[in-house]
């Protein structure tokens, strides 16, 4: 397998580089589209001062508050808002302040910014909507600000679902969901705002959305996550490797669609594969991939696909660690495979 990301910092000249954390590398996504873009506007709760993780900082400065402005406490009113800015061809950029707050906003989500082009025969659209939401286990955030609610998304048809791993890819998935022709979810992982920094293209540039990238290639195992929680699998991996297991590592990157093509040739070289995210497991994205795998890859399979995932509780506070999918978790699922082929 070979990667399929469209670009990467790799393509530009390192005198245009800049190192960027995940919050600086979003927080730029929206000042190239708000200076290339004179339609875009960007507005949630609090979003004018900077937001909760400063990810719109200075925004509005820079461009006024006609165009950076916050909203009132209601998540249902700012996707309404920004499925109707769209619907008249504006460039709408909503924040949800924790993607655990996104559910009030579902109605609007489901039945109005996902139907909207089919209902009308694509007479007219909204896909000038991006939701930025903030996701994912940050170590003290307890039920209501640790979920990741990516599989909840991946059931709507007509939205886009996307999460980066980090600030290259975040700043390049981002140009590219504000200017889609599709509605889109960007789901942030938050415990990355600060901690993840790279050196970032300072240029205007996209990652293609629906392609995923193979981050190591490997002939043994394939491992597939997406978000933050590659941290985890690189680790994982880097383990599995000072045992002589060869692992490959894929980040979605997208959620929905998802890069079926990039998987399905990894695992028919390796006849193996451990999928892992933080969402509860059951009816988790995990679930869809080796739903299919176990179709596509049927005949080359050498062990039983492997899903490593947050247990099906609610997202506990003192038991996060035994709750998130560790390294060792992962660790312990590709012994299995490998084990389960000699």
């Amino acid at each position: 397998a070979t990667t399929t990301s469209s670009s990467s910092s790799d393509d530009y000249d390192s005198s245009l580089l800049s190192r960027m954390n995940l919050f600086t590398a979003v927080n730029d996504a929206m000042r190239i589209a708000l200076e290339s873009d004179d339609s875009a506007v960007v507005f949630g709760e609090d979003v004018a001062f900077g937001g909760v993780f400063r990810c719109s900082m200075d925004l509005r400065d820079k461009f006024g508050s006609d165009r950076v402005f916050n909203t009132p406490l209601s998540e249902n009113g700012i996707a309404g808002f920004a499925i109707g800015y769209a619907s008249m061809g504006g460039t709408a950029i909503g924040e949800i302040q924790f993607a655990d707050y996104i559910f009030p906003a579902m109605d609007q989500i489901v039945n109005e910014m996902a139907k909207f082009r089919y209902r009308s025969g694509n007479q007219w659209n909204c896909g000038g909507v991006t939701l930025r939401a903030p996701c994912g286990a940050v170590g003290h955030g307890g039920h209501y600000h640790s979920q990741s609610p990516e599989s909840f998304l991946a059931h709507i048809p007509g939205i886009v679902v996307v999460m980066p791993r980090g600030p290259k890819a975040a700043k390049g998935l981002l140009l590219s969901s504000i200017r889609s022709k599709d509605p889109v979810v960007f789901l942030e992982p938050k415990a990355l705002y600060r901690a993840a920094v790279e050196d970032v293209p300072v240029d205007d540039y996209e990652l293609e959305l629906g392609k995923a990238e193979v981050m190591r290639k490997g002939s043994d195992v394939t491992v597939v996550g997406w978000g933050g929680h590659l941290r985890v699998l690189e680790e994982a991996c880097d383990v599995a490797a000072m045992e002589g297991i060869s692992c490959e590592l894929i980040d979605l990157q997208t959620i929905i669609p998802w890069d079926k093509a990039t998987i399905v040739e990894s695992v028919q070289k390796t006849g193996k594969l451990v999928v892992s995210h933080e969402a509860p497991l059951t009816n988790g994205f995990g679930a869809e991939i080796v739903a299919s795998l176990q179709t596509d890859c049927f005949d080359a399979l050498e062990a039983p696909l492997q899903r490593v995932c947050g247990y099906d509780t609610p997202f506990p506070l003192v038991f996060e660690k035994e709750y998130l999918p560790s390294s060792s978790k992962n660790v312990e699922a590709i012994r299995l495979v490998m084990e389960y082929a000699k």
